[in-house]
């Protein structure tokens, strides 16, 4: 036998072993254990957490205006 030939069937029966071996399905249980914990979080998308960040900064900028313009009007009560 060729020694070409003969890591050519090593390989073949190395990737057929691997793929029959308890390791596939260790990984592929654990890829599903993973989904199923990662789903029972309330994740949101990039996008969704991009849009609330941006509106909570609006918000955040509309109450300083609006705390500034109160202590501007006690200031003018007080007097």
């Amino acid at each position: 036998m060729e020694k070409s030939a003969f890591l050519n069937e090593l390989q073949d029966k190395l990737v057929l072993l691997l793929k029959n071996s308890p390791a596939t399905d260790i990984e592929r249980n654990v890829k599903t254990l993973i989904s199923q914990g990662l789903a029972k979080f309330e994740l949101v998308t990039r996008e969704e957490f991009e849009v609330q960040r941006e509106l909570q900064s609006r918000l955040r900028t509309r109450v300083e205006t609006l705390e500034a313009r109160v202590q501007e009007l006690e200031k003018r009560a007080q007097l």
